[in-house]
């Protein structure tokens, strides 16, 4: 049955009070932050031999890094994902007792993100074919087919955090911030065992642990057990200004070119630590962002912002890239970044990206839309699937990472790069995460077949349109998916 388009005024009126509106809120700020800083750091460079390259403006001008303290949000986005994580899962488990819900929870949560990133995957993988069998890849555009993909190390975090949240959960439930001071602690013991010992390939299991002590911060919030957010973000700044100073990490809290050590990739404890003081500090400004998310006028704009923010986010770097493309292609002189001149061009530049990150986004948007409503899971489910839905979303996850460390230059000529010492070309990553979204539909579909002659409530028809937000009075507080 065809579903019915809702606007986004009514899908604000439809809010229940109870809602948790800041934590959506802290969603759109968060990759609006994160698009925006990357329009800002990708500048166009001379190198040496007079050849131009896409450069980072940080590592033009190193004294804009103390930026990243404030601008490097990815672990707000990650501790809201870890609260809606925790509602979403506890509501399925309450309406399906005594049953597994591993393979609808995983569906649920990743139709909206999935979907959209397989488009992204296709279109520039037909794009990079093109390019390269006419003889194309140099140079700049090169450079281009290996930047578009880079950003899509988030969605192989985020897979995981969605893959682990049923166990780290029931862990949370029995022993709360134990879980998450484990979790710390394997993360300093990876950094030691890295950079005092040497011990090869160690540094790649911070991308679990550090993240997912990020991401179980968000199951404390779901639960009231962040009572002190000011004491938090101060232990953090604390613990990243020593770790900085003192130890073997970098000052940025974002990657630079040519640096032995990242902060970033692999994350490391100093950046856990700044993660703990950004999220101490949106939590101690809890109260002034949820007057401000209950405004009506905000709010609405917070809901249309999240039906679109997966595919922004997907397409933001393809905007600019096209900009600057347009502009070498007229033979426009772009000014030294950092300059006067660059500065008094940035906001054309910004500009003209929106613009044509506006166009893409109204091209692509549909594919954020679920095919169908993303509905809980019912008593009548069969339960099964879950198997089959772990190994694909680790499929997806294994994939979409590969994807964003090998990009798509040289795509015709087998260029490979080493995921966790395994090497990877870029093929072969795109065919893991097509093989393992399908097994992650394949895995939810008994649920939905069983739901499909249901005549869809307000709320469902609500939910396919912006599916985080349901009308349904049970929908309170999970901000990123459909809940029950």
């Amino acid at each position: 049955m065809a579903t019915e388009p809702v606007s986004v005024r009514a899908l604000a009126d439809a809010t229940p009070a109870a809602r948790d509106r800041y934590a959506d809120l802290l969603r759109v700020l968060s990759l609006g932050v994160v698009v925006l800083g990357h329009w800002l750091m990708a500048v166009v460079v001379v190198s040496d031999d007079g050849a131009r390259e896409v450069g980072n403006l940080l590592a033009v001008v190193p004294a804009l890094q103390v930026l990243t303290w404030v601008l490097q949000i990815m672990p707000v986005f990650f501790f809201v994902g870890g609260f809606a994580h925790a509602l979403s899962y506890r509501s399925l488990a309450r309406r399906a007792p005594g049953r597994s819900v591993y393979a609808d929870f995983l569906r649920a949560r990743l139709q909206r993100l999935l979907r959209p990133t397989m488009v992204f995957l296709l279109v520039w993988a037909a794009l990079a074919l093109v390019i390269q069998a006419a003889g194309g890849g140099d140079g700049l555009t090169g450079v281009a087919l290996r930047l578009v993909t880079q950003p899509l190390w988030f969605i192989g975090i985020y897979l995981a955090m969605v893959a682990f949240t049923p166990p780290l959960l029931r862990l949370h439930e029995r022993h709360g911030w134990a879980v998450f001071g484990a979790l710390v602690a394997a993360a300093v013991a990876v950094d030691t065992a890295r950079f005092a010992a040497g011990l090869p390939y160690a540094e790649f299991l911070n991308f679990a642990f550090v993240w997912l002590a990020i991401h179980q911060l968000g199951f404390l919030r779901a639960d009231g057990r962040i009572t002190r957010p000011g004491v938090l973000a101060a232990v953090g700044l604390v613990a990243a200004a020593a770790l900085v100073a003192l130890g073997p990490y970098p000052f940025s809290m974002v990657g630079m070119p040519g640096e032995k050590v990242s902060n970033m990739a692999p994350p490391t404890v100093a950046l856990l630590a700044h993660g703990l003081w950004l999220i101490g500090a949106a939590e101690a400004l809890r109260g002034p962002g949820t007057r401000l998310a209950g405004r009506a006028r905000v709010w609405r704009g917070v809901i249309a912002a999240n039906g679109i923010a997966m595919t922004a986010f997907l397409w933001h770097l393809t905007a600019l890239l096209a900009v600057y493309g347009v502009l070498l292609g007229a033979g426009a002189a772009l000014p030294e970044p950092a300059s006067g001149a660059w500065w008094a061009q940035t906001p054309v530049r910004l500009a003209a990206a929106a613009v044509v990150g506006t166009v893409l986004v109204a091209v692509f948007r549909r594919f954020e839309r679920p095919a169908t409503p993303a509905t809980p899971a019912t008593t009548t489910g069969t339960g099964t699937g879950g198997p089959v839905a772990a190994a694909g979303i680790t499929l997806c996850l294994l994939g979409v990472l590969g994807i964003s460390m090998v990009g798509y230059d040289d795509l015709l000529e087998g260029k490979s790069a080493t995921l966790i010492a395994i090497p990877v070309t870029a093929p072969a990553a795109l065919a893991a995460a097509l093989v393992g979204w399908l097994l992650v539909e394949r895995a939810g579909r008994a649920g939905r077949a069983s739901r499909r002659t249901a005549r869809p409530s307000l709320s469902d028809r609500a939910g396919a349109r912006v599916p985080w937000h349901r009308a349904s009075p049970r929908c309170r507080q999970s901000p990123m998916a459909p809940c029950a």
